[in-house]
């Protein structure tokens, strides 16, 4: 795979998983990249688990399946790490199977960096960054929805979007969907997502 850069979002149905992983595809399009964007979804109930894929790459991209190897994980709800309390079914091995040895772990968490990486087992190749999103979001945008920080960190965190595209390009394609309160707040949600991403 090499020339790609794969992503996989972990998250719960109604935190917006999808819709981040379509908007880090629509920015990613804006500055010229090949893209891919799409969803996985388990029991369409709300609070199930999600995931969600992005591939980008400087040349066309070939490969149409599952992201099984990413280099970037982004965990949008933590309580999918370890136990599911939900329904008592083990997903650790969900969040962390195939990734990298250098591989890169954002997780939406008030915790520690160090904390999360002795929760999630981590090599000690990988990387792992926190970010207090679901709070951010409350602060924000005034409901839990924590999709839009952990994008502002993943801009911080990884560089593979300019930030500045990033909040071009959804001021852009979600002007006419929001009022102008819901669009302000979310790109707060991004710009301290951005600046408030902690690594070791």
């Amino acid at each position: 795979m090499e020339g790609y850069i794969e992503i996989r979002w972990h998250g719960r149905a109604q935190q917006g998983v999808v819709t981040a992983a379509k908007l880090l595809g629509e920015t990613g399009l804006f500055e010229g990249k090949y893209v891919q964007a799409f969803p996985e979804f388990g029991p369409e109930r709300m609070g199930a688990p999600v995931k969600a894929y992005n591939r980008l790459s400087d040349e066309q991209i070939k490969m149409h399946c599952q992201v099984t190897a990413p280099s970037v994980v982004l965990i949008v709800d933590p309580t999918l790490i370890g136990m599911d309390l939900a329904g008592g079914m083990e997903t650790s091995g969900g969040v962390t199977e195939g990734a990298l040895e250098d591989g890169i772990f954002i997780v939406n968490t008030p915790h520690a960096p160090s904390e999360m990486r002795k929760k999630l087992e981590l090599l000690p190749t990988q990387k792992v960054f926190t970010v207090d999103a679901a709070h951010i979001s409350i602060d924000t945008i005034g409901r839990l929805l924590p999709n839009t920080p952990m994008l502002g960190a993943l801009t911080k965190v990884t560089g593979i979007i300019e930030f500045d595209s990033l909040i071009s390009n959804f001021k852009d394609n979600y002007s006419k969907k929001f009022s102008e309160k819901i669009l302000n707040g979310n790109v707060d949600a991004m710009k301290r997502g951005f600046e408030e991403v902690k690594g070791e």
